[in-house]
């Protein structure tokens, strides 16, 4: 487990270095001055050569990457173009948005996806799993920014359970939560269709093998061989989607927090990109890319845990 661990290690190094470069170097070549978007259209030529020295744009490409990367591993992110303020503290004020909300979307797709997938596979064939994928497939179809305006509709406006947008931040944790159901439950319903169906079709598939016969044979009930030799090996792939679904949750949540008035790390990106805020947009997204790199390699982790032939092979 320990060989294991550290070739993972290894591999999510050398997969920040790559996406740093990747980052960074995609980023300064789009077109566009941000001191001149500073500055304005009105502004001499000598004013704006003299905020690129302030802001260190007039140095080379290489320079301004060393000096990025070189801060980014001793925690410095940089200094804001626009707002003059270390870019740390906007993302430390929107990260306790962005990060809860992903968390309880993510939550809220596997508490629902887990026993919809689990019946639709226990009862293939029947009406329960034609329900559920019928259910699944209208799940995907429905875009999230429409389902948000019919959820705001019809919760906020109608019957006022919720608030239709905005955060009163974490000093109430329960008016927190509650601001962050609907956009979670929102972003939460297309991923528990995709889980849901990723579920059943794993469970489908270990239902069939031998070791399922002889656990029956060997007198376990459907339930017992079901919870204790099926749902184990079926995890696999859904592990993965799990994975792949947090990073996507926390990235990329702009349009929803953008309909729900949520000062989050997507609304953040999205201001910064419209003044051309390269510092912000670079880190913001490195420290996104980092936690897309985190996410995959605790699944990783996971996957050896879960299946110890992964580490033999290893």
């Amino acid at each position: 487990m320990l060989r294991f661990t550290l070739k993972r290690l290894l591999s999510l190094g050398l997969s920040l270095i790559a996406a740093s470069m990747v980052v960074f170097f995609t980023i300064e070549i789009i077109p566009g001055d941000a001191a001149r978007l500073m500055l304005g259209i009105n502004a001499t030529q000598d004013a704006v050569d003299a905020l690129r020295v302030q802001l260190g744009l007039d140095q080379s490409m290489l320079a301004r990457y060393w000096s990025w990367i070189s801060g980014l591993m001793q925690g410095d992110l940089g200094i804001s173009y626009s707002y003059r303020v270390p870019v740390s503290e906007m993302i430390e004020g929107r990260v306790w948005v962005s990060l809860p909300l992903a968390i309880y979307a993510l939550l809220l797709s596997t508490l629902i996806a887990f026993p919809i997938g689990i019946i639709a596979a226990t009862k293939r064939g029947s009406w329960a799993d034609w329900l559920v994928m019928g259910g699944t497939q209208l799940g995907v179809a429905i875009p999230n920014f429409w389902f948000a305006m019919i959820v705001v509709n019809i919760f906020a406006l109608k019957y006022q359970l919720f608030s239709a947008g905005g955060f009163p931040g974490w000093d109430d944790p329960l008016a927190g939560f509650k601001a962050l159901t609907l956009p979670a439950f929102v972003l939460a319903l297309p991923q528990a269709s995709i889980l849901a169906r990723v579920m059943r079709s794993a469970l489908l598939d270990t239902l069939s093998e031998d070791f399922m016969r002889t656990a029956r044979a060997k007198g376990r009930t459907a339930r017992g061989a079901l919870v204790h030799h099926a749902l184990r090996n079926a995890l696999i792939p859904v592990l993965t989607i799990i994975g792949l679904q947090f990073s996507f949750l926390l990235a990329g949540a702009i349009i929803i927090e953008q309909i729900f008035y949520l000062p989050g790390l997507g609304s953040m990106i999205f201001k910064a990109i419209t003044q051309r805020d390269l510092i912000v947009v670079e880190s913001v997204v490195m420290l996104l890319v980092f936690a897309v790199i985190m996410v995959t390699f605790i699944v990783d982790i996971t996957y050896a845990w879960v299946d110890p032939r992964l580490r033999r092979r290893s």
